[in-house]
């Protein structure tokens, strides 16, 4: 068992601002008596917690390795686990977690562990990686570290989660990964999870106000009426899909989150595939939540203000509960290219957190304030 002088192994968890560090943190109230309890009567640990952009300038999980062994020597820790929200590969394989037995480090990639119950899964995969990292440390050829299969998620839990190849020479020893359709959409839900798309619904504050003040003018609209009568279901499927479209394409295009890579090389190609991937369903599912919330916001403007009989005057059909959903519906659709239009007075950085390859810049810039 790794301890210290004072007989407490203490861990370091190293995490990147926003999500992992809010993660670290929650773990560090209750890690340390879940793994004393793991790991028998005797054994104490303590934890600490640092937030800081490790992963500045580099998605190599050689170098990030490297910065975590400098970092815990720094520190005096007994084992570091290293927390980012980046989607790091190996081999052509996306990483889940890398690990050094000899020199008691942890790389544990967050993404690939999914979008579901993701503090859980954390929780799970930072006690099996410290457990087995705790073991007897290497003190020479002849007794080399003993390499111990992970426990909970990365086993048992999940099919697609298996050992990853390791090179001679590498400071890992042992290296998980994710593969195949199931690992992709793992990765990518997990990215998408990591962005939180729902922060976007207020950083469209602007927009959300251009969309409210168009529907409500064109709910008082008689021709917007007679168009929403004459309208068939196919029809306005095809202007709602039309109109998030159309919002979706501009705000990724207004603010600059298409990720493109001058790298050649394949891992290059597919981080920005997958980057790109994880913004559109990000920016998508925000763009939905803003257009069922005006769905329902006309709607309630629509009983609130309209009259039956003016209603029927100028479209020749009475106001039923099916015109009043038709009408609602249109309009929300109409009101979300508004929308999209006034998303032009968004500041750019409320809609580019949406994407991972903008935050990755902001640690960049992070970083060299920092060195300055």
């Amino acid at each position: 068992m790794r301890v210290s002088s004072q007989g407490v192994t203490v861990v370091g968890l190293l995490a990147d601002p926003d999500v992992p560090t809010e993660i670290a943190r929650r773990l560090a109230q209750t890690l340390p008596d879940r793994l004393a309890d793991e790991s028998g009567p005797g054994h104490r640990f303590d934890v600490e917690v640092v937030s800081e952009p490790f992963t500045a300038g580099t998605e190599d999980p050689s170098t990030l390795m490297h910065r975590i062994m400098d970092r815990g020597s720094t520190e005096n820790w007994d084992i570091v686990v290293a927390l980012t929200d980046l989607p790091l590969h190996s081999h052509g394989r996306k990483l889940v977690v890398n690990l050094s037995h000899e020199h008691g480090l942890a790389l544990l990639s967050l993404p690939s562990l999914g979008g579901l119950r993701l503090q859980t899964m954390a929780r799970r995969a930072v006690e099996a990686a410290v457990l087995g990292l705790a073991g007897p440390r290497a003190t020479g050829a002849e007794t080399p570290p003993r390499i111990e299969p992970l426990r909970g998620p990365f086993a048992r839990r999940f099919a697609s989660i298996h050992p990853g190849p390791v090179d001679e020479g590498e400071t890992v020893d042992l290296r998980y990964v994710v593969s195949g359709p199931r690992g992709y959409l793992r990765v990518l839900f997990g990215m998408v999870r990591a962005n939180r798309p729902w922060r976007l619904v207020t950083g469209l504050s602007k927009a959300l106000a251009a969309a409210l003040a168009t529907g409500a003018i064109a709910t008082l609209d008689s021709n917007i009426w007679s168009l929403a009568a004459a309208l068939s279901a196919p029809r306005l499927v095809f202007a709602m899909v039309g109109s998030v479209g159309l919002m979706i394409g501009w705000l990724i295009v207004d603010g600059e989150l298409w990720h493109r890579t001058a790298e050649a090389a394949p891992e290059a190609k597919q981080r920005a595939r997958l980057y790109n991937a994880s913004t559109v369903v990000t920016v998508g599912i925000g763009v939905l939540v803003c257009y069922v919330g005006l769905l329902v916001i006309n709607l309630l403007w629509a009983l609130f203000i309209l009259n039956g009989r003016v209603f029927a005057s100028m479209t020749q059909t009475p106001l039923h509960a099916a015109e009043y959903w038709t009408l609602s519906w249109f309009v929300a659709s109409v009101a979300t290219v508004g929308g999209a239009l006034g998303s032009g007075l968004e500041s750019d950085e409320a809609i580019r957190a949406a994407a991972y390859s903008k935050r990755e810049q902001e640690r960049r810039q992070t970083l060299q304030d920092d060195q300055a």
